[in-house]
Formats: structure tokens, sequence, C-alpha cells
């Protein structure tokens, strides 16, 4: 079934003062970057991520078998591609990239690009089940190789990698077709930056970014052992192949597709003043209004009672995002449920300890992506 949609406006404008009632830590932060818009093109180094290299002849084998994407379609991989490692129960353990890679001795091997908190958690992991496959597991050391998103409207290019690591070290990346925008990742030695014609820019743009789009990314908003793939936009973000032989995590994943019925998923969310209109457009202004929300925190309704509508995880100035339940949130209909949103509604997100409660009022939007991918 089609949902109702509506579809948002996005747009970025420059900071101006959030009337909200949580001020008192605002003037320690309007020194901060997100007063400014990010550029319409850039690039940024991500330290957020780190990297893992998985070298043998076996290596190709045993992802196959623990990830959501296809690693051995009919055409071999050239670049690298969004994916994801699940639980055997179907939770998200890592939301990952991973990029054909090789070395001088031409072993066979792959670089796994993940959330950096992450990293030797992942590189574990890998190491516990492999068993006796033939591969080597070593997690990159921070700033061997450094991984950059660029962003521009123009086509792209390979970008030059003269030098002496040359040989061993031709382009190694990715368009990041999460969602539309999102540009390019590349994976580059740390003596050199991408060869583009923009602006460097922080990484707090690059989130700014991603949270206009609605995407996750890391395992402080995709929550490891508790996130669903579906509810997660894994699989709207290209990161599951279901038409794969199996893999870790694989049971519920097919069923959950197979009976289309995904209730909550993660939205881009905008948080503003209990006094200010609801907004009609999702806009970044800047401000520091959700750094006060604690992760987690239950949305409910403004001044109604019921179920909880979902949980705030994240965000930056006064945008982020919330694991929203869909038919209450917004107008996309859910198969079996009565679509209980109506145009109009609030939401609330509400915490702190009695007598010192702080409130906002947070809205949900529903990414235009959402809905071609919901239509294919």
């Amino acid at each position: 079934m089609k949902p109702k949609y509506t579809q948002p406006a996005i747009r970025l404008i420059s900071h101006r003062p959030c009337n909200c009632i949580c001020q008192r830590h605002h003037n320690a932060h309007l020194a901060r970057s997100y007063t400014n818009s990010p550029p319409s093109a850039g690039f940024t180094h991500l330290p957020s991520r780190r990297l893992i290299s998985l070298l043998g002849p076996d290596s190709t084998h045993y992802l196959q078998g623990v990830i959501t994407s296809n690693i051995s379609p009919s055409t071999a991989r050239t670049s690298g591609f969004y994916s994801a490692f699940l639980s055997a129960q179907g939770r998200v353990l890592n939301d990952v990239f991973i990029y054909p890679f090789g070395n001088r001795e031409e072993k066979e091997g792959w670089l796994i690009e993940v959330d950096a908190a992450e990293a030797e958690r992942l590189a574990k992991h890998i190491k516990r089940y492999k068993l006796r496959a033939k591969f080597d597991v070593r997690v990159l050391d921070e700033g061997e190789r450094n991984v950059w998103s660029v962003w521009k409207e123009e086509g792209w290019k390979q970008h030059g990698m003269a030098g002496p690591e040359s040989a061993d070290s031709e382009e190694i990346g990715c368009e990041d077709l999460r969602a539309p925008g999102m540009g390019r990742r590349l994976i580059l030695p740390s003596d050199r930056r991408p060869e583009v014609d923009s602006p460097e820019a922080t990484e707090e743009s690059y989130t700014i970014r991603r949270y206009l789009r609605g995407v996750a990314e890391g395992q402080s908003e995709i929550l490891r052992e508790v996130a669903l793939p579906q509810e997660s936009n894994i699989d709207f973000m290209g990161g599951i192949d279901y038409r794969k032989g199996c893999y870790v995590g694989q049971e519920l994943t097919i069923r959950t597709h197979h009976t289309g019925v995904v209730r909550k998923r993660i939205l881009p969310v905008m948080v503003y003043a209990t006094s200010d209109p609801e907004p009609q457009t999702l806009e970044y202004l800047g401000g520091d209004s959700v750094e006060n929300v604690p992760r987690e925190t239950s949305i409910g309704r403004w001044e109604k009672r019921g179920r909880s509508a979902g949980k705030f995880l994240k965000g930056v100035g006064n945008i982020g995002l919330g694991l929203c339940r869909l038919e209450i949130m917004s107008e996309v209909l859910v198969q079996g449920e009565a679509g209980g949103y109506k145009v109009g509604d609030e939401f609330k997100v509400e915490w702190g300890e009695d007598g010192e409660k702080a409130m906002l009022k947070i809205k949900a939007f529903v990414p235009a992506w959402h809905l071609s991918q919901t239509r294919s």
C-alpha cells in the first residue's frame, strides 16, 4: 500500500536565536560552528570513522556470510558499498561501508569503514567468528588512512594520487548513495587530501547535511543490538540485498521485508519552543536547543495521552534524528494500523526531574527519497 505523503521542503538558512525554554547554556555555545549552514559544495575529514582491513583468500567468502549486502555479485565490485553487520537475532551490530582493497603482495582483501568507537569491538567480533578462515584482521592506526566526505553539485572526476604510495593506493571510495546529495566517500593515505575545488568544512557540517536528509550513522544513532535494519532505513539506503543467500540475521530481515510492515523508521526531526507555531519546513536554524535533550528521550503527544510516539536519538542545533512511529507522527499509512495522525497534531520531548522538567516540541519530516523507495 502506498503511503499518503506530503513532501517537506528542506531549507538551510543562517542562524537566528532560538526562542526556547532551555536557554541557560545558549551563550556558551554561540561560538560553535553550528551557527553556520553547511556549504553546498565542500569536503571534510571524518575522524568519527575508522578502518579495519581484512586481507587473505577467505575474506570475501567470510564477509558474504555476515553482511546484508551481496559482496559477490555477477559483476565484480570495483568500488565501495554500504552494508551492515547483524546479530543472530536480526538486530544491527554496525552500519558500515566496505571497499575492495589489496596490497603489493596481491592479497585479496577489503577495508571496512565503521564508527570509530566501534572499530575495536567489530574487529574482535570478526576474529571470534572467522574460525579457520584464512585472512588477517587489523584495525588501521588513526591517520594511516583517513575517511573523507566530498560533495558538490557538478559531476565527479578521479582524484589524483601521484606520490610514493600510488602503486599501492589507487583511489578507494564510492558514491554515497544512502540519500540524494550525500556526495562521495574517499579513503586516502594520511598525507593526501581530496583534490577538489571546494572549501574544507567541519565534520559538524557533514552531520547537519546527514540530519537534513534523515541519514543515521554510527551506533550513537543506530543503536547496537537494539535497532532493526529496516527501522534504521538501511533497506532504503541500499544496504540490504534481499536476493542474496544466507547471512547472519537474515531470517528476521527477510520476514519483515515480505510482510511489508515497518511501523517505525528513523526520520529527521526539528525541535522548537512550546510557544512557537508548528514549523512547516525542515530548517537548520542553529542554536543549541537539541543539545539539552538526552538521547533516547521518549516522544509524546502534545496535550494528549497515549503510547509513546517514538524516541529522540541525537541532534545538532535545532535538528536531529528520531525513531518515529509512522502512523502516529506522519501521514505514512502502515499496514494493519488505523493511522492516528491528523494534520495539526503536535508532539513533545520532556526530560528532567520532577520540579525541574524541561520541554520542547518536536516535529518529524518524511524525506522525499523515502517515498521513491516505497514505490520501487
